[in-house]
């Protein structure tokens, strides 16, 4: 892992550019490259460092986000694969496959749904919640870590922003 971020003064690589963008076509507006560049590259930076934690501890992202679902779901920890495939953003094939590795690891169990014949519940084991709590304690260190060069009026600016975003895009709740 690398070492917490601090703030810097000079510019990202978005800066850069954006200049070239300046030089080469003045007249364009590059304000949205500012923003849709930087969130993409904050993204890939991102789910490196994130990865490298569940990997840790035996997961990569997408199966972490299946146990973590599972768990806040709450007791008895149980949802059907397709609320974990909207929940998730994730096709039914994408969520067959999660579900297989976390099946034949030992961390969830597939069940028929006793209100549905035609479906079936996954349901997280004693083992996948031992696992999903301490890669979930990890996981939220790495996050604070991750976010340690701004201050907390600045996390709290930026989730405001990055909400207002995401429902003007439609990312509503499920």
């Amino acid at each position: 892992m690398t070492k917490p971020y601090a703030p810097v003064e000079m510019g990202d690589h978005v800066d850069e550019i954006l200049e070239q963008w300046r030089r080469e076509l003045p007249r364009l507006d590059r304000s949205p490259m500012g923003v849709v560049g930087r969130i993409s590259r904050l993204d890939a930076v991102l789910e490196r460092e994130l990865e490298e934690v569940f990997a840790k501890h035996g997961l990569n992202g997408g199966e972490f986000d299946v146990l973590a679902s599972l768990r806040r779901s709450g007791r008895p920890y149980r949802l059907t694969p397709g609320a974990l495939s909207r929940a998730l953003m994730v096709t039914t094939g994408g969520m067959t496959k999660r579900l297989h590795s976390l099946e034949v690891a030992g961390l969830v169990r597939r069940r028929p749904d006793p209100g549905d014949r035609r479906s079936s519940t996954v349901e997280l084991t004693a083992a996948g919640r031992k696992l999903v709590d301490g890669a979930l304690r990890a996981h939220v260190a790495n996050e604070e870590r991750l976010l340690a060069g701004l201050d907390p009026r600045q996390r709290e600016q930026l989730a405001g922003l990055l909400r207002e975003l995401a429902l003007s895009l439609g990312d509503g709740r499920l």
